[in-house]
């Protein structure tokens, strides 16, 4: 596990190379993502080393809904009555998020590279394979700021799946990019900006054609869905990704 702040009032929790988020302001909190199963205890643990407490979480937003992002969304609804956000493309799949279709086949795709299968034997231990959906949602709207905690402003970037929506924190100089772009890549094992492979993302052309909103944040910090924080700027990571291209 790893935990660390990467922003102002932004902090990591980081387990099995999955990344989920929690943004503090004066007085509540929200989440980013919801990770695998058993990353509750671990963000439970960094909120309460934060002197808050579940009750201050008024807000899980999902940057879209695979299962290594719902992991715990359906508990922290269901024990803590926390609303859970995800765009309106996205909500079928919030509550069924192993049932898509990606570009390629996704359980072929790691044989042909093997530096995966250690990464996805880890998701799969942290309960990758029993992430329960959720099926009660409210709809993130985009370019204006959402009304939680951080007050962040969402942009829909499509391709990834079809709801995928980025949150840009521009008071905070900070874009939490979901899996529009990561710096880890679980279906290769490789580093650096770039988008998700085929294996897991419906339309790389249109993935590829969403970094155009996430270069437009001009953040200098790039918060991914998988892989270490950026520092160096969205413009010059959206570059690097535009360079390793599809795949």
């Amino acid at each position: 596990m790893i935990t660390r702040d990467v922003a102002d009032g932004v902090h990591l929790v980081s387990y099995a190379h999955v990344n989920c988020y929690v943004i503090e302001d004066a007085d509540d909190l929200t989440l980013v993502d919801a990770g695998l199963p058993r990353m509750w205890p671990m963000v439970l643990e960094l909120i309460r080393r934060l002197g808050r407490h579940p009750d201050d979480i008024r807000a899980l937003l999902l940057t879209h809904g695979h299962f290594d992002h719902v992991g715990f969304a359906a508990m922290l609804y269901r024990e803590h009555a926390v609303p859970v956000w995800v765009h309106r493309d996205d909500a079928r799949l919030a509550a069924h998020p192993y049932r898509y279709r990606p570009q390629s086949n996704r359980f072929l795709y790691p044989l042909r590279h093997p530096r995966s299968l250690p990464v996805l034997g880890q998701m799969a231990a942290a309960g990758a394979l029993t992430v329960k959906g959720i099926a009660v949602t409210r709809a993130i709207t985009t370019e204006s700021a959402l009304d939680v905690p951080g007050r962040p402003v969402a942009s829909h970037t499509p391709g990834h799946t079809d709801g995928h929506c980025i949150l840009h924190l521009p008071e905070r100089d900070t874009v939490i990019s979901g899996d529009a772009l990561v710096t880890m890549d679980p279906y290769t094992g490789k580093t650096g900006p770039q988008i998700v492979a085929s294996a897991a993302t419906k339309d790389t052309r249109q993935a590829i054609a969403s970094l155009d909103a996430l270069a437009a944040t001009e953040a200098s910090v790039v918060l991914t869905g998988h892989g270490a924080p950026w520092t160096r700027g969205a413009a010059a990571a959206v570059d690097q990704a535009r360079v390793v291209g599809e795949h």
